[in-house]
């Protein structure tokens, strides 16, 4: 029966098997609630941003009508119900490029005819995939990335990925030497590169790209001849400094409108991070390529986004007053939440990459690795699942080049939860008795902070051995 399947039913290259998603599955096994089950896993491998729901929830309650779908005394459930083409709605499209300048500081400027729309961003990057690469042709993408990408960009399209390789020594900069370094890579593998695809804001690095690094880059993307891909589904969530600079602003910065390189970059945007609302499924492509919007436009229809879905966000961005308290309460919320999770891990001796966006931190911690190694980082990742009771991404399921970096989520819980979270890392740190490695022999990276960690030496030696719960061998 399953010979009667196609190979892509049958293909194994989903990504289902990388420790990101199994994280999620041992999460969903036994999820932490505070009465229910207070000694459950606490879920910090989700990028979810519940910080600023009260805003959004107090919009609904004085917009009745909204939710009813009544407009000037009349019903709108008959409009919105039946038939709209994929071209989604005017009104929709129109206060979305209003809200993306407005989240971009205004630097730049978008045309709603160069919108499309798609069921998340998920959907607009597979989407973009499809519409520049054929089978066996090649991006290139910083790391650390996403671990969703491969299977996003990969899955369904064929395509292959070739790491450009960012190390810690300049906080996962891309330098123009290693994108030439993946371009070479490419060629030796006999793939042809098509595009660069970055995240900016990061994920999970939660750093902007500086001017010089998209300056970088351009220049790669024009001796070359390729496309680049931003994916700027974070650009909402940016709360310090340097301020975000879009890869638009970019070119426009460096007088490229009327260049070739204008038609060739594209970028992903959504609602799901900068607004909160990933359950709504609203994902953007953005280009001024008019034939990839044209065939971007018709594959959206096989991933729309309901009328009513439409209407609704319509009116809440069409409130511009709210739209700009949203923007400033949300970073807000985001900073002191960054420092809330970064005080906590320092706590016990455990430092975050500096970071200005995003809801996550990079956190180092490699000292607490038995070895330098990638086997040594499992082993802990398993540790902190099942005896510390906390899902995290371990830096391999984002292909990050040195092993002992995790991805922990700090805007998708409560405060209090947060609070727990980080009291259940200091437990386990100050019981840890062994496995790490000499504190003389932590990376450059951490020399900085040795003198303080020499005199909380008694939780360094080694890491707990718990109490005997482990996740299964195949994890």
């Amino acid at each position: 029966m399953l010979k009667m399947l196609s190979k892509m039913a049958m293909c194994k290259s989903h990504g289902q098997d990388s420790s990101y998603f199994i994280g999620w599955q041992e999460y969903e096994k036994n999820p932490y609630d505070p009465i229910q089950n207070p000694s459950g896993i606490i879920q910090m491998g989700l990028a979810e941003n519940q910080l600023s729901f009260d805003l959004l929830e107090s919009w609904l309650t004085r917009n009745q009508d909204v939710i009813q779908f009544r407009e000037n005394g009349g019903s709108m459930f008959r409009d919105l119900a039946l038939f709209q083409d994929y071209h989604g709605l005017q009104a929709f499209k129109n206060v979305l490029v209003e809200f993306m300048a407005e989240i971009r500081r205004k630097k730049v400027k978008f045309d709603p005819e160069k919108l499309v729309l798609t069921a998340g961003s998920t959907s607009a990057n597979e989407t973009l995939i499809f519409c520049l690469s054929e089978p066996g042709e090649a991006l290139l993408i910083p790391t650390p990335y996403y671990p969703g990408f491969d299977r996003d960009l990969k899955w369904r399209t064929r395509a292959e990925i070739v790491p450009i390789h960012c190390y810690s020594s300049n906080n996962f900069r891309i330098t123009e030497s290693a994108l030439e370094e993946a371009y070479e890579q490419a060629q030796k593998l006999n793939l042809r590169v098509k595009c660069v695809f970055i995240t900016n804001p990061s994920n999970p690095l939660g750093t902007t790209m500086s001017r010089d690094e998209l300056n970088i880059l351009i220049t790669f993307a024009m001796t070359k001849n390729i496309h680049i891909v931003s994916d700027e589904i974070y650009a909402g969530t940016v709360f310090d400094s340097p301020k975000f600079i879009s890869i638009t602003e970019a070119l426009i910065d460096r007088k490229l409108e009327k260049s070739k390189m204008w038609n060739q970059v594209h970028i992903v945007s959504s609602l799901s991070k900068d607004l909160g609302l990933p359950g709504f499924r609203i994902g953007m492509i953005y280009s001024n390529n008019e034939t990839l919007i044209a065939a971007a436009t018709k594959m959206s229809s096989f991933g729309l986004i309901s009328s009513q879905t439409q209407y609704l966000l319509s009116k809440i961005l069409g409130d511009k007053k709210f739209v700009k308290r949203y923007i400033k309460e949300n970073k807000k919320q985001l900073k002191h939440r960054r420092e809330m999770l970064a005080s906590g891990l320092a706590t016990s001796g455990i430092e975050c990459l500096k970071s200005n966006a995003g809801l996550f931190c990079f956190v180092d911690m490699r000292h607490l690795l038995k070895s330098n190694t990638f086997e040594a980082e499992m082993e802990l990742w398993k540790k902190i699942i099942s005896d510390v009771g906390l899902n995290v991404s371990p830096g391999s399921s984002c292909h990050c080049s040195e092993p002992g970096w995790f991805r922990i989520c700090f805007a998708n819980m409560s405060g209090e939860t947060l609070d727990i979270a980080m009291q259940r890392i200091n437990n386990f740190v100050n019981s840890s008795t062994d496995f790490c490695r000499d504190i003389q022999q932590q990376p450059p990276l951490m020399a900085a902070a040795s003198s303080r960690r020499r005199t909380i030496a008694n939780w360094v030696v080694k890491l707990s051995s718990g109490d005997g719960r482990t996740l299964k061998d195949g994890i």
